[in-house]
């Protein structure tokens, strides 16, 4: 069966790689990726998947679903699709999203043999405001049995972890003077957030090591010869864990209180992108993918252990059913996601043939779960204690 999946996608790569060419070609922003979803609803229709869309009240999502002849396992994959500002599709998403079809493809080939349902999930907006977010807030991954998704890299990993995240910003509110005739008649938002700053600077140190806080100003006012009278300031809050990122927040939030009431400013503070939770990785769901990598002719010591790459909508996913986040090698040189070097290469051929080893090992790994009662029923049992222990 395995050999049958390989052949289908095999059969169908010069259409898989047109349509990972064209998003690359044509980067869309979260939220607005009308091209991108549009080219993988078409080719989620002429496979035989029924598809919605829109989906989950979100215009660019969908749902592509395959229901077996005979009962079994829900399978997810996920897609994703949208770029990045300025650097178009420096992250592989073009990549992402194909994979993932590729992989829904070659499984469908034999699904009807084994039962089940297959279904995949058109995520928008991962860089910023996650679609993941509001379909598992919506209880959309509650009856599913495993989700799987590869990210496009350097290098090969396991799933590993990542890093719950929220998403901040300060507004501070001054009164406004003229800066050399009436100084003392002003209040200075701009000082409010330089404060800020400052006061979590030495917040860091009594922050555990996994802990990180990154902001910009994007407000800072208008002229030199203004006190200003508005300010604003964005910023990042991680760390290892949900509870300690809640904990990390409230403590930011004091630090900005504390600015205003040093400079007279009123403040204000509301979260303007989604907040993720950390990635609860399936370890047996994640060992089968790198059997499967190896299988595939990947040398074991070639699949690094599962590093920490930032955060993720996966996350909020992974509590509520195993999900993995592996990384499989789409470029021959050194080059980090969200650069131009790592957006070029992999828009190459070089590129295109890792997306489809990743898709046949996504695959391998449904059909290997899904023909093994005993490993899913191991997969499940893991979620539930792991799901438990990170409350």
């Amino acid at each position: 069966m395995k050999q049958q999946i390989a052949s289908t996608i095999d059969l169908h790569a010069p259409s898989f790689t047109d349509i990972s060419r064209f998003i690359g070609e044509n980067p869309e922003l979260g939220h607005e990726e009308w091209k991108a979803s549009a080219r993988l609803i078409e080719a989620l229709k002429e496979h035989g998947f029924t598809v919605q869309a829109p989906y989950a009240g979100l215009p660019t999502a969908f749902l592509g679903t395959y229901a077996a002849s005979k009962p079994g396992p829900t399978i997810a994959f996920l897609c994703e699709y949208d770029a990045l500002p300025e650097l178009g599709h420096a992250c592989g998403h073009h990549l992402i999203g194909v994979m993932s079809l590729a992989a829904a493809v070659g499984l469908k080939a034999v699904i009807d043999q084994l039962g089940g349902t297959i279904r995949v999930y058109g995520t928008p907006a991962e860089e910023t405001k996650g679609a993941k977010v509001d379909m598992a807030a919506a209880g959309l991954f509650d009856d599913v049995d495993f989700a799987l998704m590869a990210h496009p890299y350097y290098t090969y990993e396991k799933s590993g972890s990542s890093l719950a995240m929220d998403a901040l910003e300060f507004e501070f509110f001054g009164k406004a003077a003229h800066a050399a005739a009436s100084p003392h008649e002003g209040v200075n938002a701009l000082d409010a957030v330089l404060l800020l700053f400052q006061s979590i600077g030495a917040l860091r140190q009594q922050l555990h090591s996994h802990a990180r806080i990154h902001g910009i100003i994007t407000e800072g006012g208008k002229a030199p010869n203004i006190i200003p009278d508005y300010a604003a300031a964005q910023f990042y809050i991680r760390s290892a864990s949900r509870p300690y990122t809640n904990e990390t927040v409230q403590k930011v939030i004091r630090c900005a209180e504390g600015a205003a009431l040093q400079t007279g400013c009123t403040m204000k503070w509301s979260n303007y992108e989604y907040s993720y939770d950390e990635l609860i990785t399936n370890t047996h769901l994640s060992d089968t993918f790198t059997r499967n990598l190896a299988g595939l002719g990947i040398p074991e010591d070639e699949i690094e252990y599962g590093k920490d790459h930032g955060s993720l909508d996966l996350g909020n996913v992974s509590r509520h059913c195993p999900a993995v986040h592996p990384y499989v090698k789409v470029v021959d040189e050194k080059h980090l996601l969200h650069t131009k070097e790592f957006r070029d290469l992999a828009m190459q051929p070089r590129a295109f043939e890792g997306m489809l080893l990743g898709a046949k090992a996504l695959a391998f790994t449904a059909y290997d779960v899904v023909a093994d009662p005993a490993l899913l029923q191991s997969i499940r049992d893991e979620f539930e204690r792991s799901v438990s222990a990170a409350e």
